[in-house]
């Protein structure tokens, strides 16, 4: 009996921030901001000022209540099963956590401008990163990869960027940031396959 390829490292990024999440829940509220804050939530001025720079990573598996966790979790799973499943797990790891970093570091740049930081958190940066990656598989592979097409792609990347943007409290510069710097690394990384 043949065994179906699995996304190990999907599966794996969608327990530990499961997981992440039940285990904050047990000692407070995920939705406080300072409670978010004292668990590597991302805030300019402790970054700046207080050279916590873990926190560019720690907040990406940190989420604020049940309905972001599962809204991100969502997509990672549909997103990271099929690019982890095309460009193989170690470039899939490389582009989740670079997007992820970058996208936080240019929203780190874009809150130094502001009056008013705001604490940050969540791995829709990274997860946006995927969404670049697999919009250039798709084109890489002449607008189809299995059952995704380069326009379907185009109409989901758009979609979410409109939520994001249309939303309150969504760090966008972080999505943005995340997508792009997806899209580039799999241009550097990703190499159709030849069948």
């Amino acid at each position: 009996m043949r065994q179906k390829p699995e996304a190990i490292c999907t599966v794996a990024l969608i327990v530990i921030n499961i997981a992440v999440f039940f285990i904050l829940t047990m000692f407070g509220d995920t939705e406080d901001a300072v409670f978010m804050l004292q668990h590597g939530a991302m805030y300019e001025p402790n970054i700046i000022e207080g050279h916590e720079y873990y926190r560019i990573f720690t907040c990406l598996f940190l989420h604020f209540g049940i309905t972001h966790l599962l809204n991100n979790m969502v997509l990672l799973g549909a997103l990271g099963w099929n690019l982890e499943l095309e460009i193989g797990k170690v470039r899939f790891v490389i582009i989740y956590f670079a997007s992820g970093i970058i996208g936080n570091i240019v929203s780190l740049f874009y809150d130094l401008t502001l009056e008013q930081p705001a604490v940050s958190a969540g791995a829709s940066g990274a997860i946006f990163g995927l969404m670049g990656a697999l919009l250039y598989v798709v084109i890489a592979n002449r607008g189809r990869l299995g059952r995704l097409s380069g326009r379907g792609m185009l109409v989901m990347v758009i979609l979410s960027l409109y939520f994001g943007l249309t939303s309150t409290g969504v760090d966008n510069l972080a999505h943005i940031g995340g997508l792009v710097s997806g899209f580039l690394l799999a241009v550097l990384l990703y190499r159709r396959k030849q069948y």
